[in-house]
């Protein structure tokens, strides 16, 4: 093959180059942008779990392109002057999990966990034509959310174990939550135990109270009120004991969400079934005592009069809770 004219040559090389050029150059271009949103996300998650983002940083490193990286996001509104309570406890949850995944040895590059607060970034809800919060969307590595991509929250709740469930379904990302410890069971168990060991070494070897059937019952029904009444919820949730509204002062006690509650409406409620148990018990001892027809008949009235009573009670109480019941 005869060599080309040194000018000629040189003509061709840079035809080549300009064809090539433009495209290797784009994709460098696009690999740098991509390597400094890493860098900046790994930065940001190094220092706090959960990214916060307002309406620039959302449209940057979530919306646009590249990305590698799949991001969770919480919508949420956690201003005090938004009343949300249930995005409070969702937040607790969702740190949880962020902990857990940050401080993880399976920790990479791959998943981030962002948040975006209504009064920081009100420009994002309206582009994403949302009105409730809170809010968990996957916004995968490739591609736009699907409708898997939006955490049913009114179905699987916002318990960190629930979440992390999600995130696997969608991320293939397996986190394991690990809750801070909480000391509270081990010293209620320890105080139970050393009250029933002060009891056993008072009576002595007399033991016959253990044989007491009153006795028995009494602490099975305050185990069972504790329990309907939501003590438990109270324990994993760490609700507040009520709330007051900071522009009328006004203290609300009953949540009026079905999905939580207060402190002090568990309390409520236990009265309220105690008091229908009550009523319950005096029924029965009306009919099967054998006193006098008189005290019966006072019994069976005060019975019947606490029934009707705290059962309404509670009636109302649910009604104010799960609006659109077809009472």
């Amino acid at each position: 093959m005869a060599a080309l004219p040194g000018p000629l040559l040189a003509l061709v090389l840079l035809l080549l180059a300009g064809c090539g050029g433009p495209g290797a150059a784009g994709q460098r271009r696009k690999e740098m942008v991509l390597s400094e949103k890493v860098n900046q996300l790994m930065e940001w998650a190094s220092k706090r779990s959960v990214i916060r983002m307002n309406g620039d940083k959302f449209r940057r490193l979530v919306k646009a392109p590249p990305r590698n990286y799949s991001v969770i996001v919480m919508f949420t509104a956690l201003q005090p002057h938004r009343q949300c309570v249930v995005c409070k406890q969702a937040d607790e949850e969702y740190q949880i999990l962020a902990n857990s995944w940050r401080y993880s040895s399976a920790f990479t590059n791959k998943i981030f966990f962002a948040m975006v607060d209504f009064d920081e970034g009100s420009d994002v809800f309206q582009m994403l034509n949302m009105n409730s919060a809170p809010t968990f969307i996957n916004f995968p590595a490739k591609g736009k959310p699907k409708r898997g991509d939006t955490y049913e929250l009114q179905v699987r709740g916002f318990a960190a174990e629930q979440l992390a469930r999600w995130v696997a379904d969608r991320t293939d990302v397996h986190i394991r939550v690990i809750r801070p410890p909480n000391y509270a069971g081990p010293l209620m168990l320890g105080l139970l135990l050393a009250v029933i060991g002060g009891l056993v070494y008072l009576r002595g070897s007399n033991l016959d109270f253990l044989y007491n059937k009153t006795g028995w019952a009494f602490a099975a029904l305050c185990f069972v009120l504790a329990m309907t009444s939501g003590q438990m919820w109270n324990h994993i949730r760490g609700p507040p004991y009520a709330h007051k509204n900071p522009h009328t002062g006004q203290v609300n006690y009953i949540h009026g969400s079905s999905q939580a509650q207060f402190v002090a409406e568990t309390h409520i409620v236990l009265l309220f079934n105690g008091g229908v148990t009550l009523g319950m018990v005096l029924l029965h001892e009306a009919a099967t005592s054998d006193m006098d027809v008189g005290k019966r008949k006072i019994m069976c009235i005060a019975g019947i009069g606490l029934v009707v009573l705290f059962f309404s009670w509670l009636l109302s109480v649910f009604r104010s809770k799960y609006h659109g019941y077809p009472y």
